[in-house]
């Protein structure tokens, strides 16, 4: 029998039916670190198709969680791991000293601080590109160039690139290097970088993927099996990979992110057309869908002021739950990167990011209203 192709949200809603054992629809959690071998073939084969013997190298649970999140990124492979830098590292696993990153200038402050020790460490170069003119961007490809990072939107200032004629650009000066878009902001139900011509994909599984605040998690998806062979064996030798239980909770996470990510977007749309209404705020960023918006306060003290008078809105670092959260950039996750580049980039005490959540959207402006102006309240 021919398997029908599945839109997205269906492919989301059926991960793990008819995968479980005793005709489980939801896929059953196997918490076991040990297999037993049938023979000594069966314990000689450590391929990615093998049977189970060690968690490390695969379980029940986050093998088919692998093969979803290959399905949703229209990859051929896809890899879970502990963490989003987690994921990041196994992306970037495969450079060598002299090697050379071109990579946008505005992204998450982890991945700042990961280039920064590449450099550092390993003797692996990188430049920023930032993000206009794709001219300017080939202009800084060489042939030691091995990889180019993006993120779109970006964090924290919702940079957006045009994805497919980066890597038809990057592509045509050199096939064989990398073009890895890290897609934690937008997840798959919005932009399919592989699709657009994109080497591998990241996410920060801890993110909208999960979308719960309650787990930790990563996933690299590629579309060159060469490379997948590749990855899949520094994956094993670090054994970055993700837990069974928590590669069960993503797998029932994933049933949603649909569904949560269009009503994510609403709420976003909602307050990005009402946040420019309110005094005090100087300047709304927003992509146009997702959840996450950036927000310029008129002064750092009423950046304070808000992040200390929100009262259904959490003040807390990460994104993409179904709770709403706020940071400050400059003091948290880009903390690392140096202040003149946070400063030039427009990373100041004054810009706040929002990641918005599933609550309901005239609650979180009216949050924002009492925070600009704790003391009218009663």
């Amino acid at each position: 029998m021919t398997k029908a192709k599945w839109t997205l949200e269906t492919t989301a809603v059926q991960a793990g039916n008819r995968q479980g054992a005793h005709g489980a629809i939801a896929m059953p959690i196997t918490l076991a670190s040990n297999y037993r071998h049938d023979g000594l073939a069966a314990a000689r084969d450590f391929s990615p198709a093998a049977g189970y013997s060690y968690a490390r190298l695969a379980t029940p649970i986050r093998r088919v969680l692998e093969q979803n999140l290959a399905r949703l990124e229209a990859g051929q492979q896809a890899f879970a791991l502990s963490s989003g830098m987690a994921a990041v590292q196994l992306a970037l696993s495969f450079l060598r000293p002299g090697d050379e990153i071109v990579a946008l200038d505005d992204l998450y402050g982890g991945v700042f601080r990961y280039f920064g020790y590449l450099a550092e460490h390993a003797g692996i170069h990188w430049a920023t590109w930032d993000g206009h003119e794709i001219a300017e961007l080939v202009a800084q490809l060489t042939p030691h160039t091995k990889v180019v990072w993006l993120e779109s939107p970006s964090n924290p200032l919702m940079k957006q690139v045009d994805i497919a004629a980066v890597a038809r650009a990057v592509h045509q000066f050199d096939p064989a290097i990398k073009v890895m878009v890290d897609n934690t902001f937008l997840t798959p139900v919005y932009q399919q970088p592989l699709i657009l011509g994109a080497d591998v994909v990241v996410h920060s599984a801890t993110k909208y993927l999960s979308g719960h605040n309650d787990l930790l998690g990563g996933a690299v998806i590629v579309k060159d099996e060469a490379l997948a062979a590749t990855y899949y064996d520094y994956y094993l030798m670090t054994g970055d990979t993700l837990a069974s239980f928590d590669a069960w909770l993503l797998l029932r996470s994933l049933k949603t992110l649909p569904v949560r990510m269009k009503q994510h977007t609403a709420n976003a749309r909602y307050l990005a057309a009402h946040l420019p209404e309110l005094p005090g705020i100087t300047k709304v960023i927003y992509p146009g869908v997702g959840g996450m918006v950036s927000l310029t306060m008129a002064s750092a003290a009423l950046a304070e002021q808000v992040l200390d008078h929100l009262q259904l809105i959490s003040f807390a670092e990460s994104l993409g739950g179904v709770e709403s959260l706020i940071t400050i950039p400059y003091y948290q996750t880009h903390a690392d990167v140096p202040v003149e580049t946070r400063l030039a980039l427009g990373i100041t005490p004054c810009l706040l990011r929002l990641s918005v959540g599933l609550e309901d959207p005239a609650d979180l402006l009216a949050d924002f209203k009492q925070a600009l102006a704790p003391g009218d309240e009663p």
